[in-house]
């Protein structure tokens, strides 16, 4: 497949979208605990929609899947379950710190070892930065680090200009510590989606081989991939619903209520997955750098989560110069994402 490094830039920055978006339904649903529509969420977008895009879109697929080197389906598997840890922790740093702050926190370190890791475990970070487009994408991830970090600066301005009350008000559960905390776990432990991706390699290259297009052949990766962060959010999920006695929201209330939150919950799970459709497609598009998918992707749901945290008001309050750092930071990321493409370009 011939690279087209900013098609894929684009096909990014839609994954971006749905990735900086997939928590806007939850506002919707209403009297049910975190763990319960963090779950139903889950069903449809770690097992039904992997299942499904890949069904429609890999000729074959169980003998696909059959048919790949076992230890390329259960190193998957594994570096899924790791992934889903921090997907899971991720959702806790957006109660802790909105949607703003959250992904950012994050995402930068999410962004660092996904991107830097997968090309030294390979072996060839030093042949990379050898040459000028190797250089250029180094680059261009270093730019997005800055912008996650100007980001993260505002989010710190944030917390000293507002109250706890005020904080409180915008995000009813905010906790800077906790959050934080929360959030460079999260960051660290979801960067295994990337690895997951690179040890799932022959799985794609035999999808290509019974039939199935370019730019789809990362669609059947996803499956076991997906099905390991399910094992260990259904596990977190059940133990919190035993725990905090949330286990009767799934069948409780009126049925208007009901059929409302699984609802919107699904819809969550299904925006969610669109991102990993789009960034497959995005890293077929890449050529020999397609390991810097993973700043682009970060760099773009950063940039949309930030908007969106503008158009929810969680920035309500904070003084003008505070929100000139929010806009700062969302320009830096957009620029990385263009240099990272052009270095793309130039290695194609």
């Amino acid at each position: 497949m011939n690279p087209s490094p900013f098609l894929g830039v684009f096909l990014h920055s839609v994954g971006g979208f749905a990735a900086g978006s997939f928590y806007i339904p939850f506002r919707k649903v209403r009297q049910w605990a975190w763990e319960s529509y963090w779950l139903i969420q889950g069903v449809l977008a770690w097992m039904i929609m992997p299942w499904a895009i890949a069904w429609l879109t890999t000729p074959h697929l169980l003998t696909v899947l059959s048919s790949s080197p076992p230890s390329s389906v259960w190193l998957a598997f594994l570096f899924g379950a790791l992934w889903g840890i921090g997907g899971l922790t991720f959702g806790l740093s957006m109660r802790y710190l909105g949607m703003s702050l959250g992904y950012a926190m994050a995402l930068g370190f999410c962004a660092v070892f996904g991107t830097i890791i997968p090309p030294i475990f390979e072996g060839r970070f030093m042949q990379m930065i050898a040459t000028n487009s190797g250089r250029t994408v180094m680059l261009g991830v270093i730019v997005c680090l800055v912008g996650i970090a100007v980001c993260g600066l505002a989010g710190i301005h944030k917390e000293r200009e507002l109250s706890d009350a005020e904080k409180r008000s915008i995000i009813q559960e905010f906790d800077l510590t906790k959050g934080f905390l929360v959030a460079t776990f999260a960051g660290v432990m979801s960067a295994c989606m990337a690895f997951g991706l690179a040890v799932g390699a022959p799985i794609a290259h035999m999808a290509l081989k019974t039939g199935a297009d370019g730019v789809y052949q990362n669609n059947s990766v996803f499956v076991p991939i997906m099905a390991g962060g399910f094992l260990t959010n259904l596990i977190w999920c059940a133990i919190l619903n035993i725990k905090n006695r949330s286990a009767g929201d799934y069948i409780t209330g009126s049925g208007g209520q009901l059929a409302s939150n699984y609802f919107f919950a699904g819809l969550a799970g299904v925006i969610w997955y669109g991102q990993f459709f789009f960034y497959g497609m995005g890293t077929t598009k890449l050529g020999r750098y397609n390991f810097s998918s993973w700043s682009i992707h970060m760099a773009f749901i950063i940039v949309f989560s930030n908007l969106w945290g503008l158009f929810f008001h969680e920035w309500k309050g904070v003084k003008p110069v505070t929100k000139r750092l929010v806009w700062a930071g969302i320009g830096v990321l957009i620029f990385s994402t263009i240099v990272i493409g052009f270095g793309n370009f130039l290695a194609a």
